[in-house]
């Protein structure tokens, strides 16, 4: 009888295909961490300083990511960066939040728009005459692909 090699002992890895190159992001992407949502701040644009927007963004709460706490990155500082020790690239500056602030937020940005939609719509519906009603708003949309 033929020597055979134990099951557990063959692996899938020499039938495997070699994956392809990919070109990289240009903002690399840290490992989710539990609680914590991350988001990239515009600190400059077209090489003028936004600090108002980075002033905006640390006042809802976002902090800067320390560069010391995601080695992974492979991140150079840039020499002209008002960041060092944290995490910049190309005027984008990684900051975290709390995830409940940015639930929180998200669900206080989503109630604001809403209250603007209401808004439009009773400014709509206000021009209405009972001779001629206008239509209530339709807000829905229909998505078909080829014929059917």
């Amino acid at each position: 009888m033929a020597e055979r090699t134990p099951r557990a002992q063959t692996t899938r890895e020499a039938g495997e295909r070699k994956s392809s190159w990919k070109r990289q992001s240009m903002l690399p992407t840290p490992e989710p961490r539990a609680g914590m949502k991350f988001r990239w701040v515009r600190t400059s644009a077209l090489g003028q300083a936004d600090m108002t927007n980075v002033s905006r963004r640390f006042r809802e709460g976002y902090v800067p990511v320390k560069a010391t706490e995601f080695p992974e990155l492979h991140i150079m500082t840039d020499i002209d960066s008002r960041f060092p020790e944290n995490i910049e690239v190309g005027g984008l500056l990684l900051c975290a939040i709390p995830a409940e602030v940015a639930e929180d937020r998200a669900i206080g940005q989503s109630l604001e728009a809403q209250a603007q939609m209401d808004a439009v719509d009773r400014n709509y519906l206000r021009e209405s005459d009972p001779r001629m009603p206008v239509l209530a708003p339709e807000r829905s949309s229909r998505t078909t692909f080829g014929r059917g």
